[in-house]
């Protein structure tokens, strides 16, 4: 059963992917940081696998079990008034039955939007696209069967995972981009690619939103800055796990220099000034805004 207020989201999400301001998603692992991120005037919430992934102490890959999954996004959607999206990997199944199972109890959690991806563990060998069109159009077929239009965003890892050369690796995402939209896709995430020409390439070549990734730690750059990018007409910006990575980095610079020089210069200069991480732990629990 999904409810009146979650078609609502659905469709001012998937509104905000044709709107001329780009749409910009900072990524969260748990409820403090979607909250965070809510009152910081985000108008949706995304979730990124991989630090939840890590939250738990696990690596990314569906490693982490569907009901652990589950149980965060639960707590995200019920803590939030934002749409939320969640990443659902490869979709947490090994068959188009166990994948349809699965987003049964992913949309039973109250989200609206997903993201899946067309590699298995990162494999260079990606999911036959054929196939992949499937999925998606399975997907999209429970969601109108639910009087809802969830929102799909597909991503094609063939510039993460493959060896081929960045002319074939382009025309692939192309390809694949242009069938996942067919098959149901809402929107299309390529990558991790940061060249303006390239990123105009895919957004003039692919019928559909397109979706970039800033994270420097996935990929040898970063795509240009928000507005530039909204000029060159993407749809999506996501931070992915870079946000959780930056949150980890921080604890290990803080602890590395404690152990070493005893001394907490590093953590001083992040909670400087104090005024600002008091009103963000405020934020985190509901009790402040920006």
């Amino acid at each position: 059963m999904v409810s009146d207020i979650q078609k609502q989201k659905a469709e001012k999400f998937l509104q905000l992917h044709h709107d001329e301001k780009i749409l910009v998603l900072l990524n969260s692992w748990d409820i403090g940081s979607s909250k965070l991120i809510e009152a910081c005037g985000y108008e949706a919430i995304a979730t990124t696998s991989m630090g939840m992934a890590a939250s738990l102490g696990y690596p990314d890959s569906q490693v982490m079990q569907l009901s652990e999954m589950l149980e965060i996004v639960t707590g995200i959607v019920k803590a939030v008034q934002a749409p939320v999206t969640v990443d659902i990997e490869a979709g947490y199944g090994n068959s188009l039955e166990e994948v349809i199972s699965s987003l049964k109890k992913i949309i039973a959690a109250g989200v609206v939007g997903i993201n899946i991806e067309d590699s298995i563990n990162l494999s260079p060998v990606l999911v036959d696209e054929m196939e992949f069109c499937e999925r998606i159009a399975a997907i999209r077929s429970l969601s109108d069967s639910l009087g809802f239009h969830l929102v799909i965003n597909a991503r094609t890892d063939a510039f993460y995972t493959s060896t081929n050369s960045t002319k074939e690796k382009l025309a692939e995402s192309i390809r694949r981009g242009n069938k996942y939209r067919e098959a149901g896709a809402d929107c299309i995430f390529v990558q991790p690619v940061w060249e303006k020409e390239m990123i105009a390439t895919l957004v003039k070549e692919i019928n559909a939103p397109i979706n970039i990734l800033s994270n420097p730690t996935i990929g040898a750059g970063v795509p240009p800055s928000v507005i530039e990018l909204q000029d060159m007409g993407v749809a999506r910006l996501s931070m992915g796990s870079s946000l959780m990575k930056a949150t980890l980095a921080l604890i290990k610079k803080v602890a590395d220099e404690i152990a070493t020089q005893g001394t907490s210069t590093i953590l001083l200069d992040a909670m400087t000034p104090i005024s600002e991480t008091t009103l963000a732990y405020k934020m985190a629990i509901g009790m402040g805004n920006k």
